[in-house]
């Protein structure tokens, strides 16, 4: 028992331990993630700080038995205070990142962040309720078989933890290198590249969501429209280059091998700016290379792929069919998994490893079994989600993205066609508050968002697109703009 306390001590001295020294290199981190969590900016950049230096301490507390008994009472406080922000959080809809282990690790808050939480609290207990004098042996007890084991053991976790610190340093001088790399082609070459306004490159349309209809010339002057795209009824891969992209250029070879590769399954589309000649210029005058024109990043803008080169997939109903892939790595990776496993007729989508992290993807699956009432009594069971396309929205009477939503909702909501979707609103509040949205389509209160929680919701306002069939068709869509998306409408 005693060597089980010790060990037991040792476990929870590494966990603050790596998570102190994670967050003390990751200042920017911590202050950002505390922020998503709601602390004041007053109170968050002092934490960034006092946070990591109480759990030193308390690993510290812990290696000494004199002490160890503070240092696990100090364990369980902060286990608890931790799991009631992250279930306040994940009741709000909310899911920040926990930024538990700085770079080394951090997750979207969930029930695996919050299920880790509450087995650590249940070992912090346990040794609280030990007693002051019984924390297990000391670490330089005469026992020296035993203590032998339990330093090995302690080195085995110190290295563990420190072979997947300097696994995350590696990636991120990688990626730094590369930069690198880019900044040195483009002082040679004389180009430049455009970063203004532009937000991360893996904000792009949700998977399943309608790309809007546009219009663009050809180099040729001739207009092309998203309708003569898709006549083909071929999956589209769309490239987002510039003529003043100089990784676009060193792209060039693997697009006209990639071309060749999927002629005949996937049309390829460039979308540039600049003027013609440049173009050409750049990327030859292969007619065979369709290259449309933006007058003022028009398209950019719509489908939210900033970044160049990135890569889009549509499929041939006109749906996102993949995240988008931001820069030479993902595009690779991205066209690495078309060739070996191209779209077919049904629904297909495609992630890479530079997609978000907190997606959560549950195309195809069925929506989990519903028995519930709206806020006048009507039962609404799984078959509600059968025989005509929905929109599953997931609402909260005290989020303001919500409230701003809500008329342009409540609009659709009475005007939609016989064609459009059905809609449901799962919401907390209370019932006559959500009376009051004034929606025609059933709204039911869900507290704790216990429902909706099944359908991989993200936040609030979110939304999911179910078929005809009663399956996922989209990923959680959040916000206004991506939640339009999932219908085709334009907000």
């Amino acid at each position: 028992m005693e060597v089980f306390l010790l060990i037991l001590r040792l476990a929870l001295a590494a966990v603050f331990g790596v998570a102190g020294i994670a967050k003390l290199f990751d200042p920017a981190g911590s202050e950002k993630a505390f922020g998503d969590f709601g602390l004041p900016k007053a109170i968050a950049k002092p934490m960034v700080y006092l946070l990591p230096a109480f759990e030193l301490a308390v690993a510290g507390s812990l290696l000494f038995i004199s002490t160890s008994w503070f240092g696990a009472i100090g364990s369980a406080a902060m286990f608890v205070i931790f799991t009631g922000g992250m279930l306040y959080q994940m009741a709000k809809g909310n899911a920040p990142n926990c930024h538990c282990f700085g770079q080394i690790h951090s997750e979207p808050v969930g029930v695996t962040s919050v299920g880790r939480n509450v087995l650590l609290i249940i070992l912090a207990v346990f040794l609280v309720f030990q007693g002051q004098a019984g924390q297990g042996l000391s670490l330089v007890n005469s026992n020296q078989d035993v203590m032998q084991f339990v330093i090995g053991l302690a080195v085995v976790v110190l290295l563990l933890a420190a072979v997947l610190f300097l696994k995350k340093i590696s990636e991120q001088q990688t990626q730094i290198m590369r930069r690198i790399e880019l900044m040195e082609l483009i002082a040679r070459e004389g180009g430049h590249v455009e970063r203004e306004d532009m937000g991360h490159p893996n904000d792009g349309m949700p998977i399943g969501g309608i790309v809007p209809d546009f219009e663009l010339p050809d180099l040729d002057g001739n207009t092309i429209s998203l309708a003569d795209l898709k006549a083909d009824k071929r999956a589209v891969l769309f490239f987002f280059v510039s003529p003043t992209c100089n990784p676009c250029k060193a792209l060039l070879p693997e697009f006209n091998e990639w071309q060749k590769q999927l002629a005949g399954k996937i049309d390829f589309v460039f979308l540039s700016n600049g003027d013609a000649e440049d173009n050409r210029e750049k990327f030859g005058g292969d007619r065979e290379r369709l290259i449309l024109l933006q007058i003022a990043r028009e398209i950019t803008d719509l489908l939210r792929a900033k970044w160049t080169p990135t890569a889009l997939l549509m499929d041939a109903d006109g749906r996102v069919a993949s995240h988008a892939a931001a820069g030479d790595t993902a595009i690779r990776e991205l066209v690495g998994k078309l060739l070996t496993e191209n779209p077919d007729e049904e629904f297909s989508y495609f992630t890479t490893s530079n997609s978000p992290s907190h997606a959560r993807i549950k195309i195809g699956e069925t929506v989990p079994e519903v028995s519930v009432a709206d806020v006048y009594g009507t039962q609404i069971g799984s078959d509600y989600f059968k025989g005509k396309p929905t929109l599953v929205t997931f609402w909260s009477t005290t989020c303001p993205y919500c409230v701003n939503m809500l008329d342009d909702l409540r609009t659709w909501d009475e005007s939609k066609g016989a064609d459009a979707p059905n809609l449901i609103v799962f919401s907390d509040g209370d019932q006559e508050s959500l009376k009051k949205l004034g929606l025609k389509s059933p709204v039911v209160l869900d507290d704790g968002h216990k429902t909706a929680s099944g359908f991989g919701m993200l936040g609030t306002p979110s939304a999911v697109l179910v078929n005809e069939d009663g399956k996922f068709v989209t990923e959680t869509a959040v916000g206004a703009v991506d939640i339009w998306s999932l219908i085709g409408k334009r907000k």
